[in-house]
C-alpha cells in the first residue's frame, strides 16, 4: 500500500515550526509496513490543498493530511476536502454537542468561530478525537482516500494509533513486519553501510541509516512470513559485523548504557567540560534516577579555572595551553578528586570559529580518569561543514557523544584506538 503524507500550515512552510508530524508518521506508518513515498507541505491556501490532495492520489492508495482543522478562518483543509469532492460543508449535529460540552466543563464562552470544528464535508466519515477538540476526517474521493487529522501532535498521535492505522491495516492486508533499531557511535555512516553490504542482499531486509553528529542508529526491517524470528537472526548478524561499536538498541541512549553500566560497578562519574559548556552534564542529568551514578559537573571554561577550580598544572597551561591532551588528563583526575567520584571525564578542545592556541577547529580531548589509573584519547579533527556556529553546534555535540562513549569503553574494558597523552602530543608538534 503506497500513501501520501500532506502537511499543511503557513508556519511549517515558512519554516516557523518544525514538521514533526510527517516525522512521526512516516516512522509509524513504515512500522507497520506501509509504504510512504512522499511528504509534501503547503500553505494555507485552499486551492494549493486541493491541488495537492489530487496529485497526491494520482500516485498513491491514501493520502494524510495534517493541519488545517482548527476553529481559525485559516484553517482550510476541510473546506478544501469538500472542494475536492463537490460537496458542501455540512455542520454535524453530535460535533457541535461535543463542543458545546467540552467547553462548558472548562467554564468558557463558546465562540462562535469554534463551531467551524463541527462543519464537515457531506458524506465523510468522522473520526473521533478522544484527546481534543478538531476530529479527524475520512472523506473518499474518486482517486482513493484521505484521512484528514489535526495538526496538534498528541491528538494526531490518538486518532493515528486509534482509528486510521487499524483500518489501514484491515482494509491493505499488509504483511507481517518486525523491525528494530541498533545504535552505533564514533563510526561513520559510510562505514556502517559498507560492513552490513551483504546484510542490505538478504531477501525481505531492508536497512535504513540514521545518522546524528557522532553516532548512527541502523533500523532493522524485515517482512513476510516468520518476520520476528527472522529479525532475531539478522539482528545477530548485523551486531556481529559492527561489533563493538553498538552501543544500544531501540530507545538506549548513551547515556542511560552509561548510567547502567556504573550503576552495576557501584560506580560513579563526575564531568569537567570546557568548550561543552555543560552539556555532557545536561546529557548525564536526563535520565530520572541519574543521581545515583553521576556525582556532578564543573564547567571550567577559562584557562585559570582549569588551574584553580581542577588543580591543572599552570606550568601545562603556561607551556601547552589549555587545548591539550595532558590537560583533559589533569582535567579528569581533578574532578575525580574534588567531587569525590570513581571516575573524572573531561573534554577540552576548539568548538569555533576560531582556532585557539594553535590547534584547528574540531580538535577535542577526552580524559576518563579512573580509581587510581588515568587514560587520556586524543580526538582527531572532526569534519564539520566549515566553521561558524553551525559547526560549533555540531562539534560541541559531537563532542558529548566522543566523551559518553570513551566512558563507555572504558567502563566495558573495549579498545581505545587514539594515542594518548604528552606521546602523542610530541608526535603531533614534530608533524
Amino acid at each position: 500500500m503506497r500513501v501520501e503524507l500532506l502537511t499543511v500550515g503557513d508556519e511549517l512552510l515558512l519554516g516557523d515550526t518544525i514538521n514533526g508530524n510527517a516525522a512521526w508518521l512516516g516512522r509509524r506508518l513504515a512500522d507497520h509496513g506501509v509504504d510512504v513515498t512522499r511528504s509534501v507541505v503547503v500553505g494555507d491556501e485552499l486551492d494549493v490543498i486541493v491541488e495537492a490532495v489530487a496529485a497526491a492520489l494520482g500516485r498513491a492508495d491514501a493520502v494524510i493530511t495534517t493541519g488545517g482543522l482548527g476553529p481559525t478562518y485559516d484553517d482550510l483543509t476541510r473546506d478544501a476536502l469538500a472542494k475536492a469532492a463537490g460537496v458542501g460543508l455540512v455542520r454535524d449535529p453530535a460535533l457541535e454537542r461535543r463542543l458545546r460540552e467540552r467547553v462548558a466543563r472548562a467554564g468558557r464562552e463558546l465562540q462562535p468561530m469554534a463551531l467551524r470544528m463541527a462543519d464537515v464535508p457531506d458524506g465523510a466519515r468522522v473520526l473521533a478525537n478522544s484527546a481534543g477538540s478538531a476530529p479527524g476526517l475520512r472523506v473518499e474521493l474518486p482517486g482513493g482516500i484521505v484521512y484528514a487529522l489535526p495538526g496538534v501532535p498528541f491528538e494526531m498521535r490518538t486518532i493515528m494509533d486509534e482509528t486510521v492505522l487499524p483500518e489501514l491495516a484491515e482494509t491493505a492486508g499488509l504483511p507481517a513486519v518486525a523491525r528494530r533499531t541498533l545504535r552505533t557511535a564514533r563510526m561513520w555512516e559510510s562505514v556502517v553501510a559498507t560492513r552490513l553490504a551483504e546484510v542490505e542482499a538478504m531477501d525481505r531486509v531492508r536497512l535504513a541509516y540514521l545518522p546524528d553528529p557522532a553516532e548512527v542508529k541502523v533500523r532493522i526491517t524485515v517482512a513476510g512470513p516468520g518476520a520476528a524470528g527472522r529479525l532475531a537472526d539478522v539482528e545477530a548478524r548485523v551486531r556481529d559485523l559492527l561489533g563493538d561499536a553498538v552501543y544500544g538498541a531501540e530507545d538506549e541512549s548513551l547515556d542511560r548504557v552509561v548510567h547502567r553500566l556504573l550503576a552495576e560497578r557501584s560506580a560513579t562519574v563526575a564531568a569537567a567540560e570546557s568548550l561543552t559548556g555543560g552539556l555532557i552534564g545536561a546529557e548525564l542529568t536526563a535520565m530520572p534516577g541519574s543521581s545515583a551514578t553521576f556525582a556532578g559537573g564543573m564547567v571550567t571554561y577559562a584557562t585559570e579555572a582549569k588551574h584553580r577550580l581542577l588543580g591543572v598544572p599552570a606550568d601545562l597551561l603556561a607551556e601547552e595551553g589549555a587545548v591539550h591532551p595532558d590537560v583533559a588528563a589533569a582535567m579528569a583526575a581533578g574532578v575525580r578528586d574534588v567531587l569525590n567520584a570513581t571516575y573524572g571525564l573531561a573534554v577540552t578542545g576548539v568548538a569555533g570559529p576560531d582556532p585557539q592556541d594553535d590547534r584547528p577547529v574540531g580538535t577535542i580531548y577526552v580524559g576518563v580518569a579512573g580509581p587510581g589509573e588515568s587514560l587520556t584519547v586524543v580526538s582527531p579533527k572532526l569534519p564539520v561543514p566549515g566553521a561558524g556556529p553551525e559547526s560549533r553546534a555540531v562539534i560541541r555535540r559531537m563532542t558529548v557523544v566522543h566523551a559518553l562513549e570513551l566512558l563507555r569503553r572504558v567502563l566495558l574494558g573495549l579498545d581505545v584506538t587514539e594515542r594518548s597523552g604528552k606521546a602523542q602530543a610530541d608526535r603531533e608538534d614534530r608533524g
